[in-house]
């Protein structure tokens, strides 16, 4: 399994705005060969990276060998979101992160698919913001995947889902200690109110003078703040609020009765950033124009998170796409 970060400089590359800047795309190469096998690509989430297999990979339960994703079977492709700063010493960050959009970085991760020689993908699969750059990377080239597998995420971002980043921007940039108070803001959004009591039922921790729920979020918050820069959580907090930006109910549709890709929805039950209701009318939507859409349901108490704690469900569901 290779694991080496490996680098793709583009340059001169033009923004919506005018503006142009080289932008260093990283990425990480698992299982077969390039060019052996099938390609699926995987796109990480708001703090995710592109370690996704392996003993410290994030996605490591879903994709390995004797997993899900098979990396017997596959080439897994994982690029970093320009500006989350990972495996860099800070050149590959950005101060003007409200320049960039998802769109932008689905133009940029096709551009280094391009560069890699690889022209069809056997599988994008992403969660949250991940998936939200797998819509756009659908729009951009409705042609070029096969399977198009959008977890716990949307099409277009909810005016629920920009209040929220409104707000998570005003503490990143107003905060005295912004990572960690953006954190535990955030955290009650990714769980639910029944998975926090059921965690900790009022716990209350005597030698920390806390309640362990208190003591769980502010770990969580400096956690954060050990491996993340502001820089990188301000772009990519932003970029959530940009997934679908300007699209209409007609695009939806041209996209369903064009695209040869088959899509495969997956949304939690309990989801309180991206409900669950949301997915389900995108999916009644676009399957009046389209039968190769599909929809599927994880049940889960914990909310948003649970496409990285219902292992189980989600393996049997990836299992009818990634089987040979």
């Amino acid at each position: 399994m290779q694991k080496q970060l490996n680098k793709i400089l583009i340059k001169d590359y033009q923004l919506p705005n005018g503006k142009s800047l080289d932008i260093s795309l990283t990425y990480q190469l698992f299982g077969q060969p390039l060019h052996t096998a099938p390609v699926v690509l995987v796109n990480h989430a708001l703090t995710g990276n592109s370690e996704v297999a392996g003993k410290n990979g994030w996605w490591n339960r879903l994709v390995g060998y004797d997993k899900a994703i098979e990396l017997q079977h596959y080439t897994v492709v994982a690029f970093d979101i320009p500006g989350n700063g990972f495996g860099e010493k800070g050149e590959s960050l950005f101060d003007n992160y409200t320049d960039f959009s998802t769109k932008i970085m689905a133009d940029l991760f096709w551009r280094g698919l391009n560069e890699l020689a690889i022209n069809q993908l056997f599988a994008i699969i992403g969660g949250s913001l991940g998936g939200g750059i797998a819509w756009e990377m659908l729009f951009l080239y409705p042609q070029r995947i096969q399977h198009l597998i959008p977890i716990a995420t949307s099409i277009q971002s909810s005016d629920w889902l920009k209040a929220f980043v409104l707000t998570q921007d005003q503490i990143l940039n107003n905060s005295s200690q912004p990572i960690e108070d953006a954190r535990m803001h955030a955290m009650l959004l990714y769980r639910t109110p029944t998975s926090l009591t059921q965690k900790f039922h009022r716990q209350y921790k005597d030698d920390e003078q806390q309640y362990a729920v208190e003591s769980w979020l502010k770990y969580h918050g400096k956690a954060l703040h050990s491996r993340f820069k502001l820089a990188a959580y301000l772009l990519m907090n932003h970029l959530l609020k940009t997934i679908g930006e300007n699209l209409q109910l007609e695009d939806m549709i041209h996209l369903a009765k064009i695209t040869s890709t088959k899509i495969h929805l997956v949304a939690v039950d309990s989801d309180l950033m991206f409900t669950h209701e949301e997915q389900e009318n995108i999916y009644k939507t676009l399957k009046q124009h389209n039968k190769n859409i599909h929809f599927s349901t994880i049940k889960s108490i914990h909310g948003h998170d649970a496409f990285l704690i219902e292992y189980e469900q989600l393996t049997a569901i990836l299992n009818n796409i990634f089987k040979p």
